[in-house]
């Protein structure tokens, strides 16, 4: 590899390379971040502080459908059963379901805490801006 380096009081400030050199570094660059996201994400998996999630699900949330409801169902519980749990009346989740309500966020923490999810996930996803 070759580079100019360009100091400043005497100490190495910049260094420039070619062109070619600069995007072969960057492509590297993210290869190495992509094996590093992958060994964190074996990582959690194996410490189970992270789930594989079924396409199913993912897609059931992609179609657009309230994510309170998909998350309730997958693991297996009722309204009534999730409300309990959360310290909410199913008439709430009934609704937050039905998107007639958005949920507080110490609400909504609740729930993703019942649930064992981040808060995140149950927000419902925003429409996508047209072009």
């Amino acid at each position: 590899m070759t580079a100019q380096i360009i100091t400043k009081d005497g100490q190495p400030e910049y260094a420039i390379v070619p062109w070619e050199q600069y995007e072969t570094l960057l492509r590297k660059a993210e290869a190495l971040d992509d094996a590093a996201a992958f060994d964190r994400a074996v990582r959690e998996l194996e410490e189970a502080r992270d789930e594989v999630v079924p396409a199913e699900i993912v897609n059931r949330l992609l179609a657009g459908e309230t994510p309170v409801r998909v998350w309730r169902e997958y693991r297996g519980l009722t309204q009534t059963e999730l409300a309990a749990r959360a310290g909410l009346s199913q008439s709430y989740i009934a609704m937050l379901e039905r998107g007639a309500r958005r949920g507080t966020t110490d609400k909504i923490r609740r729930l993703a805490q019942t649930l064992e999810l981040d808060p995140e996930d149950l927000l419902p996803e925003p429409p996508e801006a047209e072009t």
